[in-house]
């Protein structure tokens, strides 16, 4: 991991593409302003998390309950 010290309206390049910026510092919470392209996704952490979470437990859906379904909507 590389830690960096900034100050506000102080930048940190990622690429040529992403720009983050300082844009407060108040106690112990930082704003953080983030320029990317459109093409990529930017999320924090824990939504990140909630949003894998999602999608592995979409991929454990049950399939005796779909052919079940599927049985009841074909008759």
């Amino acid at each position: 991991m590389l830690i960096l010290s900034r100050k506000t309206d102080q930048q940190i390049k990622i690429g040529d593409d992403i720009t983050l910026t300082i844009i407060e510092i108040r106690g112990d919470q930082v704003k953080i302003g983030v320029e990317a392209p459109k093409s990529i996704k930017v999320f924090r952490q824990e939504v990140f998390s909630a949003i894998k979470s999602e999608n592995t437990a979409a991929l454990n859906v049950n399939t005796d309950s779909i052919g079940a379904l599927s049985k009841m909507l074909t008759h």
